[in-house]
């Protein structure tokens, strides 16, 4: 017996309905970005190592996927680097190219070698699969799409102001209640230089980004497995642990980094940022723990929950003002966010909201009585589609319970029957799958009756 084939652990096939939800998320988050003057781009799903290595942090590297070269791509490793088997070092010498990690890494790429012929500042949005090495569980996969937009080439913070507008009405549109959570690394950065660390602001980050996985105890206890002192991580407590309002939080921490001019820039930024969006249908909160682990981020950071269902972050992103250094062109600023949008997708199934509309494929079903009726029905299916009515016949002529089997397969809320009486007046006969009822119209008024 073949053995039954498998598809790789943390990817998912998705069939017929499962992508009519997904393409309402696409359509949804798509809309919103062109009203903000976003343009689409798509880069390769291969990037050379060189490209990806480097850009994410030492957890970012160890989840690439690496790619063996082509051929013989161990011709040039002798005996004794594979007994050796240092995996690192032989990657090195028979991978040169990996799976994307994140949109954002080749899309600083993208400026870098097509600099000459974008108009700056430049909008992209992006929806393409990434790949990462992870271990997969419930809403972390290996391989999953995100929806990123991006603005280059502009300082400014209404760009940030503009991103946290695009995910509140996304949100909105979705109807899933969010949290919005913002920081800025500059305020890490002064948190790490008031409590004696600036040396340590990485792991600090990356400890504190884990607080609402692991808890207090067990950030505490990976800060001091990475150097830092009692002393040090009791001044720490108190201002990651801050309550209040947006504002009282800003006038706290105000103070506390009063020696520090990188500290009080990120107070300064957030405070701008938060003077924007006080009218934000969904929650927008300062949260000091908000790290965003990505070694690129350099200023406002942004996270974003679902509310109403247990689900890790659902979209995030923040300001990179070196990326594109990285690739020889400094000084080049940009901000961004990404949709998760597998895990939007979970969101919605959790909650059922997905619209009904937007998961019907075939809104008329055209029964099939054999050749003379089908003869008459096709220039009626031809006209309804002309009006933008999804319509298909079934191409056999078949039994009707089985034609009205696949109609309720598939959902289909109409179906069409033509038999001789229909003919000899000209129309059809229109069937509501939900209700039952069944009328005789013309093509006119079918195509009225569908549209409405």
């Amino acid at each position: 017996m073949a053995q039954k084939p498998s598809i790789p652990k943390g990817t998912r096939d998705f069939g017929p309905m499962e992508m009519a939800k997904r393409n309402y998320i696409f359509n949804t988050i798509r809309s919103v970005y062109e009203l903000y003057g976003f343009q689409q781009i798509e880069t390769p799903a291969q990037e050379t190592l060189a490209t990806l290595m480097g850009k994410y942090g030492e957890e970012g590297d160890k989840l690439l996927f690496k790619i063996l070269n082509s051929g013989d791509y161990l011709n040039k490793i002798d005996d004794q680097e594979l007994t050796e088997r240092n995996t690192l070092r032989l990657a090195s010498k028979i991978c040169e190219k990996g799976l994307r990690y994140d949109l954002t890494v080749p899309f600083a790429r993208y400026v870098v070698m097509h600099r000459e012929e974008l108009q700056l500042p430049f909008k992209r949005y992006q929806v393409q699969p990434v790949w990462r090495a992870d271990r997969p569980q419930k809403g972390r996969y290996r391989e999953f799409y995100q929806f990123d937009g991006d603005v280059v080439g502009s300082d400014s913070l209404l760009n940030e102001v503009e991103l946290m507008q695009i995910v509140d009405t996304v949100f909105t549109r979705f109807g899933v209640r969010v949290q919005i959570k913002i920081n800025n690394r500059k305020i890490l950065t002064g948190i790490a230089e008031v409590i004696g660390a600036a040396d340590k602001i990485v792991d600090i980050t990356v400890a504190i980004d884990k607080l609402d996985k692991i808890g207090i105890d067990n950030v505490n206890q990976e800060l001091r497995e990475d150097g830092l002192t009692d002393e040090q991580i009791s001044k720490l407590q108190p201002i990651i642990m801050l309550e209040g309002t947006n504002e009282e939080k800003l006038n706290t921490i105000a103070e506390v980094l009063k020696d520090s001019e990188t500290g009080l820039k990120g107070v300064e930024e957030s405070r701008y940022i938060l003077s924007f969006l006080t009218s934000l249908k969904n929650e927008i909160q300062l949260d000091l723990t908000l790290a965003r682990g990505l070694s690129y981020y350099t200023g406002a950071i942004f996270e974003v929950k679902a509310l109403d269902t247990q689900m890790g972050s659902i979209s995030g992103g923040g300001r990179y003002d070196n990326l594109t250094g990285i690739f020889g062109m400094p000084g080049l600023s940009g901000v961004g966010i990404s949709f998760g949008v597998d895990r939007i997708y979970d969101v919605l199934n959790a909650l059922d909201l997905y619209p009904k509309d937007s998961l019907q494929t075939t809104q008329l079903l055209f029964i099939n009585f054999g050749e003379k009726e089908t003869a008459y029905c096709l220039p009626i299916i031809n006209k309804v589609r002309a009006y933008g009515v999804r319509a298909e016949i079934f191409p056999d002529a078949a039994k009707m319970k089985k034609q009205m089997s696949y109609a309720n397969a598939k959902q289909i809320p109409f179906v069409v029957l033509a038999g001789e009486n229909e003919i000899k007046e000209g129309k059809v006969t229109l069937k509501n799958m939900e209700t039952g009822e069944q009328q005789m119209v013309t093509p006119e008024e079918l195509i009225e009756k569908v549209r409405s």
